[in-house]
């Protein structure tokens, strides 16, 4: 329960607050801590906290009358657990916004401990494009362009560059970040939630999620410009391939939410992926972030042509005689969809079994057709980069 306090607080390597003796840190313990006296006051307080909207979206998805003495709610200056029974923990409510919270990571962390298996997680953030829409509709489009650029470089890309990280955070606390909604549910995926729910509120988005299980292992989930993604290589083995990063942090921990969220377009890919950058859309057409796959080739991971490197999630969606037929082979940079321009979805496990039935009559000219028509496809822009 602590360390939620320290995390929703930020007292966590709050070097001040560490400074202090131990009576003074449990007196401001006990002054963020607090509780109600029954229903009405805990659903005034999410009016008061939000607005009638909010507490109407939180009502459909937790039985506030049934579990009101098994819920913790937290504002940005207090937490209300001295009467929840721990024991019989049902939900946590914050909505002390997430662009205050110096760590994501560790509330995260905090709240998948505090909650029992199926346990509700409701909280709130104002996303970088609602941030941007509040600006221009503030100080208008031209000089709100100005303004919204500025927090963007100051807020997002400084904090996303690896030597300049300790300093953003010294400066600022790390309590003012512009955050992505695809790296929200992007780090609760991590942290062992399953997205339930997402919605926008007079400029706010509030998400409702549900503890499955506890945080994953991985000490490396990608976050800076350039990324290694965990791929099925020959033989089964997971490879990491090399990719400028194109998608917002922690965007691959929600692949499959987004499939069955819009399913795939007519290219094959995730439809109305939210999860790509507007840069990364244009290093995607023209191809760019696939250049770090080089070191794959030099490793000896990856050749020039061969089958596409998949993820788990991708993978398991193949029909069982190609997934055990495809892990025969190196994976390429090249994947046969591209040269014969067949990316849809099922088009490109058709491509699979062609071009394999090929390689298998003649590899090395099999691999040479197929660079040269992958090449003339992506010259031609008649198939864009995955």
């Amino acid at each position: 329960m602590f360390t939620y306090i320290y995390q929703a607080h930020n007292l966590c390597r709050n070097y001040s607050f560490l400074k202090l003796d131990t009576d003074t840190k449990s007196a401001i313990i006990s002054y963020l801590t607090d509780s109600f006296g029954n229903l009405n006051a805990l659903e005034n307080a999410i009016i008061q906290e939000s607005n009638e909207d909010v507490l109407k979206y939180v009502k459909q998805h937790l039985d506030l009358k049934k579990y009101y003495r098994s819920i913790i709610f937290t504002t940005k200056v207090k937490s209300y657990i001295e009467d929840v029974d721990f024991n019989n923990l049902r939900a946590i409510i914050d909505f002390k916004s997430l662009n205050n919270t110096r760590y994501l990571n560790g509330l995260f962390r905090a709240v998948n401990t505090l909650l029992p298996d199926g346990g509700i997680y409701i909280g709130r953030l104002e996303t970088s494009f609602e941030r941007k829409l509040k600006i221009y509709r503030r100080f208008g489009r031209q000089l709100g362009r100005l303004l919204w650029l500025g927090d963007f470089i100051i807020n997002r890309i400084i904090p996303r560059i690896h030597f300049l990280e300790s300093f953003y955070c010294y400066i600022t606390n790390n309590e003012f970040h512009s955050i992505s909604r695809a790296e929200v549910l992007g780090r609760l995926a991590f942290h062992g939630f399953k997205i339930i729910d997402l919605k926008t509120v007079k400029g706010l988005s509030y998400f409702v999620a549900m503890k499955t299980r506890k945080p994953l292992e991985s000490k490396h989930p990608s976050y800076y410009p350039f990324i290694r993604l965990q791929r099925i290589g020959q033989h089964g083995k997971i490879i990491a391939v090399y990719k400028f990063r194109t998608m917002h942090p922690y965007s691959e921990f929600i692949q499959d939410y987004v499939i069955k969220l819009n399913g795939y377009n007519a290219n094959g890919k995730p439809a109305d992926d939210f999860r790509i950058s507007r840069w990364g859309k244009i290093m995607r057409r023209l191809w760019l972030d696939e250049l770090p796959q080089l070191i794959n080739l030099l490793k000896g991971e990856m050749k020039l042509v061969g089958l596409r490197p998949l993820s788990w999630v991708r993978y398991n969606e193949f029909p069982e005689d190609l997934k055990i037929e495809r892990i025969k082979y190196k994976p390429g940079c090249f994947p046969p969809y591209v040269a014969l321009n067949m990316p849809d979805d099922k088009m490109n496990i058709e491509a699979e079994r062609i071009y394999i039935r090929d390689f298998v009559k003649h590899p090395f000219m099999t691999d040479i057709r197929y660079l040269l028509k992958a090449v003339y496809n992506i010259i031609t822009s008649k198939v864009r980069s995955a």
